[in-house]
């Protein structure tokens, strides 16, 4: 039997940890909602793995309570926090993370190293493991607290939790805006059997370009999050003519490289096309929590040539990607949509492939 979510999270709160700091995941999903709808926990959401353990250095040398909530493939994003703060300074606090496995033939292929490696990169931060008791609560919450004070990162298997619905009052309510599947339509009518090269991020993004453009010429990226417009970057300045398909949780988890790609603006011709649904669909659909963020100024501001208005129609997506398809240069759109039913990942004849 599964831990009972609500009863684990009242406990953590017991033991006084204040504030949870996350990336989410699908193996913690359940946690991670109740979380958001306890009054009594902070919930952080953070742009990244690195965000959250200096976020959670702070809060614990601050004389607050941490605890970092992470996939397994995040656990790289670690590692220089982990090495050159948390180890130096001796500081604590309970890691938890998601073991994802993998099995011969998966399109996940970006799970296919740490699904047996894990263990070896905690052990090669200096940390050891434990796996977190998904059957005892007393002894799960021992686990966390001993967590709490060693280098020790707890794992997570997948089902260690009931289930928790978010409360009605943080569901996002996206019914009034085109989901992305209508503007990726477009595109795949537009430039259907032509060498331009359509980059889609990881999760769900790129399962959709699966799903309705067939027709161009693709590269669906399982893994790397943040990094398709970097991927495409280098793509454009080998010559080809690149469009990057991006989602709000993508834009910020590095966004070093907008500010590096800004500088090769009259170099290339790529087009940045950001889709908002405010949400990490793929990992629970909690919302991202960036309504601060002006997607548009802060791509103007690196560089980028920008649409400079917020797209919420197919008329004006078809006008904008007709301009730009003209000239060459860095561009950057940012089109609000709605969420499609979940689309099917691209098979691994589909996704593993040698050359964009």
């Amino acid at each position: 039997m599964p831990l009972d979510t609500k009863v684990f999270v009242n406990r953590l709160i017991k033991e006084h940890y204040t504030h949870l700091c996350v990336v989410p995941c699908s193996f913690a999903k359940y946690v991670i909602n109740e979380a958001i709808n306890n009054p009594n926990i902070e919930y952080v959401p953070c742009a990244s793995e690195a965000v959250a353990c200096s976020i959670a250095a702070g809060l614990k040398m601050s004389d607050k309570k941490p605890i970092v909530i992470v996939q397994s493939s995040g656990v790289t994003n670690m590692g220089s926090c982990i090495t050159s703060l948390l180890k130096p300074y001796g500081v604590t606090f309970p890691i938890l993370t998601s073991w994802r496995t993998y099995k011969e033939g998966d399109s996940e292929i970006q799970h296919q190293h740490l699904a047996t490696q894990l263990p070896s990169l905690i052990e090669a931060y200096g940390y050891e493991h434990t796996i977190l008791d998904n059957e005892n609560l007393d002894n799960a919450i021992s686990q966390i607290n001993s967590c709490d004070n060693t280098n020790t990162i707890c794992i997570l298997k997948k089902d260690s939790f009931t289930k928790v619905a978010l409360d009605e009052k943080h569901i996002i309510d996206l019914s009034k805006y085109i989901p992305r599947s209508k503007y990726l339509i477009n595109l795949n009518e537009k430039f259907k059997d032509t060498q331009t090269l359509f980059i889609g991020t990881t999760g769900n993004t790129a399962r959709e370009i699966y799903s309705f453009m067939p027709d161009t010429n693709n590269f669906y990226m399982a893994g790397n999050m943040g990094g398709a417009l970097s991927l495409g970057l280098g793509s454009a300045m080998a010559g080809k003519k690149v469009f990057v398909c991006g989602g709000d949780a993508e834009f910020v988890m590095h966004m070093g490289g907008l500010t590096t790609a800004g500088r090769y603006n009259h170099e290339i011709d790529l087009t940045y096309i950001l889709f908002d649904n405010e949400s990490n669909k793929s990992t629970g659909g909690q919302n991202t929590y960036q309504k601060h963020l002006d997607y548009i100024n802060i791509a103007k501001s690196s560089g980028l040539d920008v649409f400079t208005e917020l797209i919420v129609t197919v008329e004006d997506f078809t006008k904008i990607i007709d301009k730009f398809d003209s000239k060459s240069g860095l561009k950057f759109l940012c089109v609000k949509c709605g969420v499609d039913e979940e689309t099917p990942r691209p098979p691994l004849k589909i996704v593993k492939v040698n050359k964009l």
